[in-house]
This record gives C-alpha cells, structure tokens and sequence, in this order.
C-alpha cells in the first residue's frame, strides 16, 4: 500500500511544469495538477507526457505484487493486494505527498489501474469517454461517466471472481466523481471549460 502510494503521489504535471517550463501548473488555467490542465496551458507534448506517466503510475500499482518475494499469492489475494495498491495510487495521485496534497483528480492514473485490472473494461469506459468528449467537448463529463461505467460494468457485466473487484470500482469510480464536484456544478452552470479533440 506505502509504496502504491507513493507511485502514485509522483507529481507528473507539477514537475513538468516547474523543471521544464518554469511554472506551477496549479497557479495556471483551471489550477489542477492532471493532464488535462496540462494540455490546456503547456501544450500537447507536456500533456502527452505527463498523462502518459501518470497512466503508467496506475498500471505499475497493479505490477506491484509481483514485486514480493518469496510469497505464492492465491488468485483472489493477488486481486485483493492489486486493488489495494490501485486504491492507493489513485489516492497518491488525487492527495500527492510530494506536492502538499494538492494533485490532480485521478483519472489518468485510474485507467492505468483498470488496464492492469480489467483490459476489456478499460476499453469500453475509453470508448464511453470519447464519445462523450467528442459530443459535449467536456472532459470532466466523459471522466465522470466513464468512471461510473467502469463500476457498473464490474457489478453487471462480468463474472464476480470476488465481490472486492465491483466494489473496488464503486470506490474508484467515487474518488473520481468526488474530484470533479466543481466541475459538476460548472456543468450545470454552464461555466465549465470546453476542449475540441481536433483542434491544432
């Protein structure tokens, strides 16, 4: 769980911002230190890295386990210990240690824990993203909806191995929403920030 924690407290779009171009990407357009603000404010190549990083810091969470030595996992406590470290990379992520608690909102880093955990449902909450994003250009919407499909998927759509994984996705799915409760009320304001996938 420490280590999963730490993973995920690595400040990708904090240190990008400083080390490369000077700033602090939470003084900087919505103030969120995730991908997106990134690629609103720094440009496509420092978004590119950064949310290619913090998916990476999702799906080595998962990795972990097979990291201790010495010890046989059974398959239902492999998965117990995998959600556990993708719980705690998202947490790292959302509350970073490393930047005073003030991250990002854990989407980036929970689709890497959910490819680790579950491909198939990776890729249908990706496509439940991207159409949403496309249609409404809101990106807190498509992640949103996408983490609450991830949950639904895991309760209805696939076998229960071990009632960990749906419920796992319950609280996942809930950090994320929680993370974008201003984003939330800026959609309902009608005040929140568009992005059009296509434009240079």
């Amino acid at each position: 769980a420490l280590p999963a924690y730490f993973l995920g407290s690595i400040p990708t779009a904090v240190w990008v911002g400083k080390i490369k171009y000077g700033l602090d990407i939470r003084e900087h357009g919505s103030k969120n230190a995730g991908a997106t603000n990134t690629f609103r404010v720094l440009g496509k190549k420092a978004g590119r890295v950064v949310l290619s990083i913090d998916v990476l810091k999702g799906m080595t969470a998962v990795l972990l386990p097979y990291f201790v030595l010495g010890y046989d996992f059974t398959a239902p406590e492999l998965t117990h210990v995998q959600l556990v470290a993708s719980f705690l990379a998202v947490l790292g992520h959302v509350f970073p240690i490393f930047a005073g608690f003030k991250g990002g909102k854990g989407v980036a880093t929970s689709l890497g824990a959910v490819i680790g955990l579950q491909p198939l449902a990776a890729v249908i909450c990706l496509a439940v993203f991207l159409l949403v994003f496309m249609i409404s250009h809101y990106v807190s919407l498509g992640s949103i909806l996408a983490a609450l499909a991830f949950a639904l998927l895991l309760w209805f759509a696939f076998p229960i191995q071990t009632v960990a994984l749906p419920v796992f996705g319950s609280l996942l799915s809930a950090v994320v929403i929680v993370a974008h409760r201003k984003n939330i009320g800026r959609i309902v304001e009608g005040n929140e920030n568009k992005m059009n996938l296509f434009k240079r």
